[in-house]
Order: C-alpha cells, then sequence, then structure tokens
C-alpha cells in the first residue's frame, strides 16, 4: 500500500514579506525580474524572511536500467549504466564537475542497475536487476513498484534528516527516457511522436524503434492514466518510481526541490498525483530538448530556471540552475533597502519593510 501524508503549503506569511522586501530594496520593482519570484518562493519554503543561503545543497542521482533498451531505443548499451555509476562514485562525471562549482554534494542510488551493486552504501535501497521490458509486459509487480516508492521516501527522509536544506534530483539510466515517455504520454493524453526524443543521440533508425516501443508499451498503459501507481508498474520503472517517491517525499517533509530533465519531469508528474500540492515546493532546474519535458513542465505549471539545450541527465541542468537560485537568494537577503542606504524611494511608495516573516505586508501571487 502507498500513502503519503498532506503535503503542507509554503509559509504564505513568508512569501509576503520576501515580496514586500523585494520591494523595498535599492532597485526599480521587477526589475531583478525572475530572480525575485525565485528568492520569495525560496523564503516561503524556509518559512523565513529574508531567506538564508542554502548550506546543504544535495544531489541525489537514481540509476536504473530498463529491460526495453534491449529493443535498441539508446544509442549506448545497458552496461553503460553500470559504467557511469562508477564514474558518477568516483567523481568524474558531468554532475561531480557542475555540482563543484555549485556547492552541491552528490550521492548516487542503485535502485536497478543490471549488475550487482557497487558498494553497500550504493545499494542500500536496490529492488532489483533491471526494470522489465515494458515494449512486451509491466515494468515490476505490484509488490516492486511499493518498494520502490518506499526506497524514494527513505533516501528523501536520509537527506531530510543529514540536513539537506535543498534537494536536487537526477537520473542515470540507459533507455530510461523512453519509459517517461510513455508516461508523459498517459498523463497527458499525448501522442508517442509528440513525447519521443533523441535521448542519448538516437539516429533515424533507433528514433523509430522507440517510436514504436513507446506506442505499444502506450496501448496498455492508457487505461491506467488515472492509477498513478498502475502506470509505475506498466510502464515505469523501479528508478521513476524511486524519484516519485523522492520528490513527493521532499515536499511533505518542507525541502525545496529542483527537478532536472525528462526522466525526472515524468516520476515528478506521478508524485504530483501521489501528493497532491507537491509541485509548491519544487522549481524546474532547466528545459531539456526532449519533447514530453515541454509538455510535463506544462502540466506541472512549472517554468524552467535555464534553457541551454542540455539532454544529459544526472541532474545537471537543476545543478546548473541551482546557481542561479543562490543569486536570488543573495540578492534578496544581502542588498539594503531604501531607509537603510538612505536612498530615495519610488514618490508616495512606504519602503519601510521589517526582516522577519512576521512583518505585515500585502499579499502577493505566488511565484
Amino acid at each position: 500500500m502507498i500513502g503519503f501524508a498532506p503535503v503542507p503549503a509554503p509559509d504564505a506569511d513568508a512569501e509576503a514579506a520576501a515580496r514586500a522586501r523585494q520591494d523595498a530594496l535599492t532597485k526599480p520593482r521587477g526589475a531583478l525580474g525572475r530572480l525575485e519570484d525565485l528568492s520569495v518562493w525560496v523564503a516561503a519554503c524556509q518559512g523565513h524572511c529574508p531567506p538564508r543561503a542554502f548550506e546543504r545543497a544535495r544531489v541525489v542521482v537514481f540509476a536504473g536500467d530498463h529491460g526495453v533498451a534491449q529493443s535498441g531505443v539508446s544509442a549506448y548499451p545497458s552496461e553503460v549504466t553500470a559504467q557511469m555509476v562508477a564514474t558518477i562514485d568516483d567523481g568524474g562525471a558531468a554532475i561531480n564537475a557542475l555540482a563543484a562549482v555549485t556547492g552541491a554534494t552528490v550521492r548516487v542510488a542503485d535502485i536497478a542497475v543490471d549488475a550487482d551493486a557497487r558498494s553497500e552504501q550504493i545499494g542500500a535501497h536496490k529492488i532489483r536487476r533491471s526494470s522489465g521490458d515494458i515494449a512486451a509486459g509491466d515494468a515490476l509487480t505490484d509488490e516492486e513498484t511499493a518498494a520502490a516508492v518506499a526506497a524514494g521516501q527513505r533516501i528523501a527522509d536520509e537527506e531530510v534528516d543529514a540536513g539537506a536544506d535543498l534537494l536536487i534530483a537526477g537520473d542515470m539510466g540507459i533507455g530510461n527516457t523512453t519509459p517517461a515517455a510513455v508516461l508523459v504520454a498517459a498523463l497527458t493524453d499525448a501522442e508517442p511522436v509528440a513525447v519521443v526524443g533523441s535521448g542519448t543521440g538516437i539516429d533515424d533508425a533507433g528514433w523509430a524503434r522507440k517510436t514504436t516501443a513507446i506506442r505499444d508499451a502506450l496501448f496498455r498503459a492508457r487505461p491506467l492514466s488515472g492509477d498513478p501507481v498502475g502506470l509505475l508498474r506498466c510502464c515505469g520503472g523501479a528508478d521513476l518510481a524511486a524519484i516519485a517517491g523522492f520528490c513527493a517525499q521532499a515536499a511533505i517533509r518542507r525541502t525545496p526541490l529542483l527537478l532536472d530533465g525528462m526522466a525526472v519531469t515524468a516520476a515528478a508528474l506521478i508524485a504530483e498525483r501521489l501528493a497532491p500540492g507537491a509541485h509548491r515546493w519544487w522549481q524546474a532546474g532547466h528545459r531539456s530538448i526532449e519533447p514530453g519535458h515541454e509538455l510535463a513542465l506544462a502540466t506541472l505549471r512549472l517554468e524552467p530556471i535555464v534553457d541551454l539545450r542540455m539532454r544529459l541527465g544526472e541532474g545537471t541542468g537543476a545543478v546548473v540552475a541551482l546557481a542561479v537560485l543562490r543569486a536570488a537568494v543573495a540578492a534578496l537577503s544581502s542588498m539594503a533597502t531604501f531607509p537603510e542606504a538612505g536612498v530615495a524611494g519610488v514618490a508616495g511608495v512606504n519602503t519601510a519593510v521589517g526582516d522577519s516573516a512576521d512583518t505585515p505586508a500585502p499579499p502577493a501571487a505566488s511565484p
């Protein structure tokens, strides 16, 4: 049985205080654009204005193989998943390099890699070796689906209990954009050609094979569009189920989270259905070039922070966005207000503003 506690709303008082402080900073109102909205979101999630700088941003890369990869839907063989888990663990992957720049730390979790776990710690929440081939049958059993979602919940709890104040969900798995595309298509009522992308860089023949696999899986998935757990079992996978549990549990634990690309956002669509309102605790780190990613973001009503034509996964797009989020927090917390700086504000506007979430302020729309 899969169940989630109610998702709390971010702090409305802190949100209003942050918006009022933004309007009192030494700049024209709205001059910092999206940075202002992001800083207000962080303040609301933290329940404090001005918001605090992130001290322990944590990336969790969920790794898993998929039986559908054997149908030639990826430019790389399945054994690359285990090899990349080792590379991430050794600190040599793109996510390690980018996380170091933005002050985040990285953890990789083997959920369904088709190999023995690299270490006891990495394999602590392993469900099975590779999820099933969704073009031919179910990805998981009922028991495996529940266990995978619960694994994601436990990983979120472990990270928050260890002091994480921002979480980033990443993915690593050859072939995982195929089940992700099926989930997006099923949940947005889209056709296969509207969600299929190049993934790791497939050629035209690979694109055709991928489209066929998505079509076949979607035929079985359509009747389950109102059953998020059934979708994970039928056409998801253990890694995607764990990401869904992770994203939902982060919101329940009042911890802001950055989504990455196609696989993570597809899982987030499921998470929002498992724990309605969870999306208020998330921001979309980036927009990938996968067509289905745009559909998923629109359904979640999330605007990506950056758009750099990335399609790697691992959490790389989200960790680049972390730098922007840190800048947003710094501006709101470190800039002087008009009264503090002795600068004349907008004529006729009261620029007095306090420094806590308890300061009265007019209501403002959520970012």
